[in-house]
């Protein structure tokens, strides 16, 4: 076993991306700090050949491990009422079951591990996350505490109904999947038929808002007596940052970004609310109007500079065109199966 290290979850579909994770780690955290890729699912052909290429990243391949997550998230999300009435979520419910193959971090060769999106950029080395994993089970960075009440992954009037929680107590609990550091071991077999005991024959899977692993992440953390600390609650301000792409507002310097205010380290820039095959085009040479898409490029193609698109140019007309009657079919046809 070793004593740290980083998984992310991934598939062919977010080469880009892994490949410009792994190098933005390599650069801002490490060269040799280990890696270990989980699968999304059987399309690994070109991740495959990338970590053949890399001494210190490795595949996940505890296939028992890997199950037992995918049928803990099937058997919860059919009990969701949200997917007995609607087909379009039970499809949804489907992918989400891949998406809990992440959670396999918890069985894997690391004593203390952080967790990262594919669709991340380490900007900062890890330092205070394993230090805060001497004293916490959880370590987060994230605002997921923040959003309004309505749209937050638990509903707070059933949890408050439960007795379990005040409202108060509740909201600093939440967090998302993106980017959090733990340790091996927990969550085992006993425990998680406990957890599913609760959320299927307690009905508490319905204290779920929506059909998100990251929803059903920040209900498995209520339990065990687990300690959690997040960023973006510390009594430092040095240490609140935003993360988002789309959001947030950073200063870039020596191709690593800040915070705008005080030019605070981040531990990772989240490019959430982009579609994976925006990375595609990118890397491909067209301009996609991403944030931060130069910095993006630049740790993609950090090991293959000559492979760097060496201008970037709109979609032409035709092609926008197209792509919005694809969309618009797309649409129609979610909406016939609703």
């Amino acid at each position: 076993m070793n004593s740290y290290g980083i998984y992310t979850l991934a598939n062919d579909v977010v080469y880009d991306q892994v490949i410009a994770l792994i190098n933005s780690i390599e650069v801002n955290i490490g060269p040799h700090i280990p890696i270990c890729i989980i699968p999304y699912d059987d399309r690994i052909t070109r991740i495959k050949q990338e970590i053949a290429t890399r001494d210190n990243v490795s595949l996940y391949d505890n296939q028992e491990s890997i199950q037992r997550w995918e049928n803990f998230a099937r058997e919860v999300w059919a009990a969701h009422p949200l997917v007995a009435q609607q087909t379009r979520l039970a499809a949804l419910a489907a992918v989400r079951v891949q998406a809990q193959r992440r959670y396999a971090a918890f069985d894997g060769p690391f004593d203390k591990f952080v967790v990262y999106d594919a669709d991340c950029l380490a900007m900062h080395p890890l330092d205070r996350v394993f230090a805060k994993l001497d004293t916490y089970d959880f370590v987060f960075d994230d605002w997921e505490h923040k959003k309004p009440t309505e749209v937050a992954a638990l509903d707070f009037k059933a949890v408050e109904k439960s007795g379990i929680l005040t409202s108060e107590e509740l909201r600093p609990k939440l967090h998302c999947s993106s980017f959090w550091g733990s340790k091996r071991g927990f969550f085992n077999p006993e425990e998680l038929a406990s957890i599913q005991d609760r959320l299927i024959n307690q009905k508490e899977v319905t204290w779920l808002r929506g059909i998100s692993e990251a929803f059903l992440f920040s209900y498995m953390t209520l339990w065990g007596d687990r300690s959690l600390f997040n960023f973006t609650l510390s009594p430092n301000p040095q240490d609140r940052t935003g993360n988002c792409a789309d959001a947030d507002k950073f200063i870039e310097k020596d191709q690593v970004l800040y915070n705008h205010e005080g030019l605070k380290p981040i531990h990772r820039i989240h490019y959430m609310n982009y579609p994976s095959i925006d990375f595609t085009r990118l890397c491909q040479g067209e301009d996609v109007n991403l944030a931060h898409q130069d910095l993006f490029l630049y740790y993609r193609f950090l090991k293959e500079p000559d492979q760097k698109p060496s201008e970037l140019k709109p979609p032409s007309l035709g092609v926008k065109t197209n792509r919005f009657i694809q969309k618009t079919i797309t649409k129609i046809k979610k909406k016939l199966v609703k």
